[in-house]
């Protein structure tokens, strides 16, 4: 499928992803701080209301049972779009930290990978939602990439535990929201099926929805405990721990990508504090010897 996706249009959408996002570095970068800013929370706002300007195009106009679940933040990107603009606005620097970790990997898994527009059957008929999709998922990594990058924030590698933490905080928000969408009705309760990972799983919490996709991958990093019921009358049969089982996958992976982010604009602060560590290394060494 991966190969079958390699056409004009894929290239396209990421050739024209990151002329926007040097397009808009150079245009603004001589501009006041206030415009820079103004502009960067511009694209988030026009995020933010579009997500709800798209139950008036297909496929979610011509559903209502789509139209009213998906209005919903009901995956990462999702909420993310819904969070961001009051992230921009925050003056929280681990908020920040987990806004540029988590949007820019986020935002470049979908560039890189479309699964949702791959998904549609009909993609001439839902162009409109092609394009919306491709705005959403540049507009989480764009916009906190230029934010470090026109010097509005300042990254710490120090910090770097905000995007795992941070991100699992946002998988179990998106969880007790689909939980609180069945109550209400806007999806079918779940009953016997809540924890169907067929059923409404695009960020993986309910476990590994195929036998050789992604979440199946992430399933390596997780413990056996969290894949099966620990007691009762099914004990020991497989069952993947809603939200649990991404802990160490979300930790193992996404620590070591964000340390990497990290080293590209904090690298002289790493360099520094492991001089420092090496030299009181070296004393603790010597006054050890002299005894």
């Amino acid at each position: 499928m991966y190969i079958a996706m390699l056409n004009f249009w894929y290239f396209f959408w990421l050739i024209l992803s990151a002329g926007g996002v040097v397009g808009l570095y150079f245009l603004l970068r001589n501009k006041s701080t206030f415009t820079q800013k103004a502009v960067l929370a511009g694209l988030l706002v026009f995020g933010f209301v579009l997500h709800f300007l798209k139950v008036f195009i297909p496929p979610y106009s011509v559903d209502e049972a789509r139209m009213l679940r998906d209005s919903w933040f009901v995956n990462i990107c999702g909420a993310n779009i819904a969070l961001f603009p009051f992230f921009f606005l925050s003056k929280s620097k681990k908020v920040k930290d987990y806004m540029f970790y988590i949007g820019v990997l986020s935002g470049l898994i979908a560039l890189f990978y479309p699964q949702e527009p791959i998904a549609k059957t009909n993609q001439s008929a839902e162009q409109l939602d092609i394009i919306r999709f491709y705005y959403h998922h540049w507009m989480v990594m764009a916009v906190p990439l230029l934010m470090v990058l026109l010097g509005h924030h300042k990254l710490s590698y120090k910090r770097i535990w905000c995007a795992p933490v941070g991100l699992l905080l946002l998988m179990l928000f998106i969880m007790l929201n689909q939980v609180f969408q069945a109550e209400l009705g806007f999806i079918p309760l779940r009953d016997s099926n809540f924890f169907d990972v067929n059923f409404k799983n695009t960020s993986y919490i309910w476990g590994p929805d195929l036998p050789d996709g992604i979440g199946k991958f992430l399933s390596l990093f997780t413990p056996d405990f969290f894949k099966t019921i620990p007691v009762g009358p099914y004990a020991g049969q497989e069952k993947y721990w809603p939200w649990f089982w991404m802990i160490f996958p979300v930790f193992i992976l996404v620590t070591p990508l964000s340390f990497g982010l990290s080293m590209i604009f904090d690298h002289k602060a790493f360099k520094a504090d492991c001089k420092k560590l090496k030299g009181w290394l070296m004393k603790k060494k010597e006054a050890i010897a002299s005894k």
